[in-house]
Formats: structure tokens, sequence, C-alpha cells
């Protein structure tokens, strides 16, 4: 299968964001191609990387590339969500760094097959980890209108929401919607003219939710999120990268509860309760004009970062989520 020169996004502001030592213990729970991992592991000379993929042809073309780096490395196959899982099966307690750079990858997109694209012809698959059951068809062909139109309202914004899942819906009553661009036709079917003319591939929202629901993505990112903080060494950090602004919010809301100190003036002026962990950018980072000319994709990516404070240690007991 034909690959695309993967071009990490925000790779410069990742690696300094995180602060990388050269000793230090660093997971890429998202190695997609392995340029951050690259980047990271580049850097390191006793210390260990950690990376993690569910995409198992992402974890073939990593190995080949990191690999040429330095053998201080693992890649593990397995949704991030297992992020427990993975550091005791690697014996590791703590972590200096943590990065997760959400989304699809530019091969995944470029390669049809995957079903992600609605530019290229392919059978509706949407799957991150080809070993899961949920399809992106399955839901096309078998979720109710009501539960089509809040994929596509809640997860790509998709103002046509309705519209769409009641074409979807009649479309499928006379022949199973198999491939993304049978999806794409229907989808441009529901939108009137004006909406057509935009700028913008009009059945990008859609398509976008169907990959937020099938793989969970915004679930999995929430519960994967609060784990990871708790395993990050005093002075750790954790770098997120989203595309989306469901993902965002998510990010902003977990990392501001856990940095933001409480107390207000019912509390009384001189209580107040500290957090571990303070944002390193309160404002998230975006690409540079230079990066855009490079790399369109990386038009909508955010990147924010949390530390956790120099003297503030974990404790076993600590990292029981209910």
């Amino acid at each position: 299968m034909p690959m695309t020169a993967h071009v990490p996004v925000l790779v410069k502001e990742v690696i300094e964001g995180l602060n990388i030592k050269p000793d230090g213990v660093y997971v890429d729970l998202t190695v997609g191609r392995g340029g951050h991992s690259e980047a990271i592991l580049s850097r390191l000379t006793t210390g260990r990387l950690i990376a993690v993929d569910q995409d198992l042809e992402a974890i073939e073309t990593s190995n080949q590339r990191l690999a040429k780096i330095s053998k201080n490395f693992v890649i593990k196959h397995t949704n991030f969500s297992n992020f427990e899982e993975i550091l005791k099966e690697e014996n590791v307690d703590e972590v200096d760094g943590i990065l997760m750079d959400l989304g699809v990858s530019s091969p995944q997109f470029d390669e049809g097959h995957r079903g992600f694209s609605y530019r290229l012809d392919a059978q509706l698959d949407m799957r991150m980890d080809q070993r899961q059951p949920l399809t992106a068809s399955h839901i096309v062909n078998e979720y109710s209108l009501q539960q089509l139109t809040k994929i596509f309202k809640d997860y790509g914004e998709e103002r046509f929401a309705y519209s769409i899942a009641k074409n979807i819906i009649k479309s499928r009553t006379q022949a199973p919607i198999e491939t993304t661009l049978q999806l794409v036709d229907i989808i441009k079917k529901s939108k009137p003219m004006k909406q057509l003319k935009k700028v913008g591939h009009p059945a990008k929202q859609v398509f976008q939710a169907l990959r937020i629901a099938v793989n969970d993505e915004l679930n999995v990112l929430q519960h994967t999120l609060s784990l990871a903080l708790k395993y990050l060494k005093p002075d750790g950090r954790l770098g997120v990268i989203t595309f989306h602004s469901g993902e965002d919010r998510i990010v902003k809301t977990i990392f501001r509860n856990a940095s933001i100190v409480e107390g207000d003036r019912l509390d009384g002026p001189h209580i107040k309760i500290e957090k571990p962990y303070y944002l390193i950018n309160r404002r998230p980072i975006t690409p540079t004009k230079s990066e855009l000319k490079i790399n369109h994709r990386a038009a909508s990516a955010k990147l924010r970062i949390i530390a956790r404070k120099k003297g503030e240690h974990n404790h076993g007991h600590e990292r029981q989520i209910n």
C-alpha cells in the first residue's frame, strides 16, 4: 500500500513542552507513523520510550523508523485506555512525560481502504483497531434516526444532522450503504446548494462524527487523561494535541480541574485547596504560519501541556479510579 510521508504536528513545541530529559521515561500514547516518537527517542541516552497504538500498520512503520535511532523503545499494540496495564508490563511506576496526539494520521486518510477518507472510495470501516467488531458501516446501516442525528450533532457539530440521518434511513431501506462515496452522495443531497458552495468538503463533519463514534474516542480520552495524570513524576509533563472542539473541551476541563487552586470568599481569605498540577500554557499552542504552509492538516491542531508540581509524589492508593 503506498505511504504518504508523515509530517508530525507541532513537533518543536511538543519537544520543548515536554522538557525531555536524556535519562527520562516517556510514553507516546498515539505513536502513529512515529514522527513525535522519533523526536523524543533521538533526545534520550539512557532513557526509555514506551509507544502505543491500536493500528497495526502504524506500529509496523514506526518500528522500522525508531529502530534506526535506538533500541531504547517498545511499541504496544493496544488502545491507550489500557495505559495502566502497559506501564505494569514494563515495570514502570512513574514517567517523566506523556504525549497524546489525537485524531487520524495522514496515512490513514490517504490509504483509501481504511474508510476514513471522504475523497476516496472504500468500504465504510473507520476502525483504528481492526480487531474491534464495530464499524462505520454498522452504525450507518443499523442505528436509528435518533442515534444517527445525535452522533452527527454531538461529535460532528453538523448543522444538517437530522436531514442527513433521515436520508440515510431512506436510502438504506432500498439497499445497504456500503462505501464512503455512497455516503458522501447522501450527505451532499441532504444539504442546500448554498452550503455545498462553501469552502471545505460537505462530508467532513459527518465522517469525523462517525470516526469518533466507531472508536469511542471522547470517552476513551476522558478516562485515559485522568489516569495519565496520576503517573507523572514530580516535574513530569503531559501534552495533548487535539483537532476537534469536543476533544479540546475535555482536555481543557480536566487540566483546569487538576490545576486551578480552589477557594473563595465563603471559605475565608486564607483557606485554599492547592492542586498538585500546574498549566504550562494557559492558552493552547497552535501551529505557526510556516508549519501550516508545509502541513495544511495541522490547521485545527491545539496543544495543551500540564505538569506535576515538584515535591508532589504519587502513592499507590491514589491511583484507584472510581
